[in-house]
This record gives structure tokens, sequence and C-alpha cells, in this order.
């Protein structure tokens, strides 16, 4: 049973809030990687908030799959496809974005992606959910909305036509 702890209107005011900050802290230009899936979706979103505005953007996809330390356990075809990163990120500020902050893994793996391709000027993260429990070093520097869940517990961006919800449910 899952049920929604963020509704529609809650994450498009967390959007528009996230984009306000990178707007304010980006200069004229920026430069989004979405890590795949849920952060390449939440990156589109404050893509398309941030065209309103004067700001020249750059955007980005990882594909984190073969930097992942869990690679051997989610199954013996996981689906890869090529990170997309059409800009030279050597010196640039990057804002790094993902849907939920969970443990820290998925992070850690996307900066190895990352440095495979340069060396930027700085990495900010930027998070929609940050939900507690990590298990590295890592925090973010944007963040949308803030959700303690237990361990055993997972919280999911879901998408559809009606619009953008965060749940949580029990894992078993």
């Amino acid at each position: 049973m899952s049920n929604t702890i963020f509704d529609s209107e809650h994450v498009n005011s967390a959007l528009d809030e996230m984009a306000r900050s990178i707007k304010e802290s980006a200069g004229n230009e920026v430069y989004i990687i979405g890590i795949r899936c849920g952060g390449a979706l939440v990156a589109d979103a404050l893509q398309h908030r941030l065209k309103k505005t004067a700001i020249t953007i750059h955007r980005g996809n990882l594909d984190i799959s073969f930097y992942r330390d869990d690679l051997d356990t989610i199954g013996p075809n996981p689906e890869v496809r090529p990170s997309d990163l059409p800009f030279d990120l050597t010196d640039k500020q990057i804002y790094l974005v993902d849907d939920v902050l969970y443990t820290g893994r998925t992070i850690r793996a996307a900066l190895g992606d990352i440095f495979d391709y340069g060396r930027p000027a700085s990495v900010k993260l930027v998070v929609l959910v940050d939900r507690g429990g990590h298990e590295l070093p890592i925090s973010a520097d944007i963040v949308g909305l803030s959700h303690h869940a237990e361990a055993g517990q997972s919280v999911k961006l879901i998408t559809d036509p009606e619009g953008w919800y965060i749940k949580q449910r029990q894992v078993k």
C-alpha cells in the first residue's frame, strides 16, 4: 500500500522555488545534468521553468548504470542508455539533478560519471525530495521537499497527466 505524501500542488511549488534558487545562483548561464530517469524528469521541469527567464540553459543527462556499486544486484540485464552531455563541462558550475536523495550512492555514481567527461569548477546537487537516511557524506545544495522516511520505506516520484506526486510505500 502506498500513500501520497506530497500532492501536485506541493511538487509544483517546490519546482518553482528550486528554479528560482538556480537562477539566483547561476548567473546568465546554467548547466543542468539530470540523472536518468527521475532526475532527468525533474531537470526537464526545471529547464521549462528557467526558459521563462533570460538565462541560457545547457542541458544533459547521465545514465549511471555502470557506475553503480550495486550493479550485480539489480538483475542480469540492466537497461543501460548512453549519457548525453552536449557541452564541455570543464570549469563550469554544474547543477546535478535527481528526484529523491536517499543513501547518496546514486550521487556518488553520478559524480564518477561526470568526472569522466571533464573537471567542472563545482557541482551543486539539486533534489526534489530529500528523504533522509544518507549513508555517504552527501547533501543537497537545493532541496524542494524534505520528508523523513524510515528504513524499509520507499519514496518515489509519480508522474501522470494529472500531475506529479510523491508517494511512500512499505518495501517488503
